[in-house]
């Protein structure tokens, strides 16, 4: 009987255990402004797949570069610039062996469907009267921002137009003033256009030539007290269903432009 008992209770425990949920690991991704849009499905995706959960912060690259250097409590860095990363790796605040490039980023014009604005000038739009400011986000901290004074100077339009600029701290605030009216036009990444909140202007593509190529990489921090799980994640971006996804907002694999 006592026997018969024991047996009956081992079953029990082990059915109970077999309905509550494994501990899971909770990782804190730094990503660049460019991903706002796509982020949150990746890692509801790597969630459903791994069991690991991840929380992300979104800002320019520039600005996350530099908390991470002053011990930002992140795991995971996801930067819009590939030299950010490497730079990282190089002060030991990078995991060496974990930098990988994920994707190549594209840089449009956009502004809002009842601007009145015609686009089909291409980036040369900028010089339209009706523009009066044009949103670009801070090229000293975000690298979409410095791909897109050199668009403008490789089409001698800089000059013409710095008057006109108003700077976003991130990529996120400057698709914010574009979309509010407080500025006309917004240069911009492919992925914010693309996502559900900007989706509802239009675009035009500002050709890859006109800049140095944006390529974006990611990388496990030293300070991570959750290495293992954070590897996960990069390695989650190997996945070709991971690369669709990413190429649905626009991005590019990293040898697109090389």
């Amino acid at each position: 009987m006592v026997r018969f008992l024991l047996a009956i209770l081992a079953l029990t425990v082990a059915a109970v255990g077999s309905v509550l949920p494994a501990q899971q690991s909770t990782i804190a991704v730094a990503a660049a402004a460019d991903l706002q849009a796509v982020m949150p499905q990746l890692i509801e995706r790597f969630a459903r797949d791994s069991g690991v959960q991840a929380t992300a912060s979104y800002g320019s690259s520039g600005n996350f570069f530099a908390q991470i250097q002053n011990g930002a409590p992140f795991d995971v860095f996801f930067s819009a610039d590939v030299d950010y990363p490497k730079r990282l790796v190089a002060s030991g605040h990078a995991e060496a062996n974990s930098l990988y490039e994920y994707a190549t980023g594209h840089l449009v014009v956009w502004t809002r469907a009842d601007s009145g604005i015609d686009l089909r000038r291409g980036l040369a739009v900028v010089t339209d009267e009706r523009v009066a400011r044009v949103a670009i986000a801070n090229p000293q901290y975000a690298p979409y921002g410095r791909a897109a004074v050199a668009a403008l100077q490789h089409e001698r339009l800089y000059e013409k137009v710095k008057g006109k600029l108003v700077l976003g701290e991130n990529l996120s605030q400057t698709a914010q003033f574009a979309q509010t009216g407080n500025a006309q036009v917004g240069i911009i990444s492919l992925s914010l256009a693309l996502g559900p909140a900007l989706k509802s202007g239009k675009y035009v593509e500002v050709p890859a030539t006109f800049h140095p190529a944006i390529q974006q990489a990611a990388v496990v921090l030293s300070g991570s007290k959750s290495k293992t799980a954070a590897r996960q994640l990069l390695d989650y971006l190997r996945r070709p269903q991971t690369a669709k996804l990413l190429q649905t907002f626009g991005f590019a694999p990293p040898s697109a432009s090389r």
